[in-house]
């Protein structure tokens, strides 16, 4: 083979290494793709939200429902239901709640048998029992919603140590009364101070009674406000007129352990969720709750309430029916049908929807 042929075949033989270009995003193609994750996660944050409080309203249901479970088999066991306080005896400056006499029968024996009831929650012996801080400081969680963003123990200004622990289901109390120690007179509802009620107490039929509702922890109240008139405000922005007493922006239904209205109970002046604003001395609205002289202070002074059942469900609160059922209560549920779900004799005739 001649050079030249060969030297052809050779060049014929090689191939041109051209080095490709390396390819990757320009910032425009990032700037896209960050936009296009943005709004899908725009897209999907809300649903997750929705999921979640929709788990959280699930479980704040059952809890109420482990709640009218114990209420009846407190009532199976007493052949009575626990009366809302005692506001006679050595607790009477400290009544222990109904939701404290529960605590059998929602897996809280342990703790119920350590304490003295016979005495205040605060008491030496009752302290001593359940160091450092007492009883009165035990997370409860049966009592506690999932949706309550203050799950945590009330410290006492003085001390700087835990002194309460606060809680989200309360008793229904009364439409505007609560007790008049005097004639003996009740709220009519399905709780009541010194009450010894029983099924055959709920003459309006155990399903058309409301026992429980939520109530949001550290609301804003007003107690032992002297002097309220004996008919309750027919708004709620006559509540200014009502203020007095002892004011607190945090310290309503923080004791889960006392059994007075401010703390363990609710009132059907005015539906779910309604808001009684109050402009305080700092120049901010709250939400309050007020009540007069509270149940055994004294045996001579009634007590009214206006405490409003509250809840971080959007557009309505849970309720405990006293056959033990669970209902979800709109806010736009009629004044009327609320009251009369308030009254365990009324004889008013309720239909819900479901």
């Amino acid at each position: 083979m001649s050079a030249v042929r060969f030297a052809r075949l050779r060049a014929s033989m090689d191939i041109p290494s051209t080095p490709s270009p390396r390819r990757g995003f320009t910032l425009v193609e990032l700037l896209v793709v960050i936009a296009i994750i943005g709004i899908l996660v725009g897209l999907l944050l809300p649903a997750v939200q929705a999921a979640r409080e929709a788990a959280r309203r699930m479980s704040c249901g059952n809890n109420l429902k482990q709640l009218g479970l114990a209420l009846h088999n407190y009532e199976s066991a007493m052949r009575r239901l626990p009366p809302a306080a005692n506001t006679t005896g050595g607790s009477a400056n400290q009544p222990w709640s109904a939701q404290a006499a529960l605590l059998p029968f929602l897996e809280g024996d342990n703790f119920y048998k350590n304490i003295d009831f016979s005495v205040g929650y605060h008491h030496p012996i009752n302290k001593a029992n359940f160091p450092p801080n007492g009883i009165a400081t035990v997370r409860v969680p049966v009592l506690l919603c999932p949706s309550e963003p203050e799950d945590k123990p009330r410290i006492n200004a003085t001390t700087n140590q835990p002194e309460h622990y606060p809680l989200n289901y309360a008793l229904s109390m009364g439409q505007y009364l609560v007790w008049d120690p005097i004639s003996k007179q009740s709220g009519g509802a399905a709780f009541a101070p010194n009450a010894r009620f029983t099924t055959a107490s709920f003459v309006d039929g155990l399903s058309n009674t409301l026992g429980m509702s939520e109530v949001k922890a550290y609301n804003p109240r007003f107690h032992d406000v002297p002097n309220l008139p004996v008919t309750g405000p027919a708004t709620p922005q006559q509540i200014g007129s009502y203020t007095g007493g002892a004011w607190s922006a945090v310290a309503g239904h923080t004791e889960w352990v006392c059994g007075r209205a401010i703390h363990c109970g609710f009132t059907t002046q005015f539906p779910p969720q309604t808001k009684v604003l109050f402009t305080a001395t700092d120049g901010k609205a709250y939400d309050i709750d007020i009540s007069g002289i509270r149940e055994g202070i004294n045996q001579v002074n009634a007590t009214q309430a206006v405490i409003t059942s509250r809840s971080y469900h959007t557009g309505m609160v849970h309720g405990l029916l006293m056959d033990g059922s669970v209902r979800s209560l709109s806010s736009n549920i009629q004044l009327e049908t609320w009251r009369a779900l308030g009254t365990r004799a009324g004889g008013e005739v309720i239909t819900l929807e479901d």
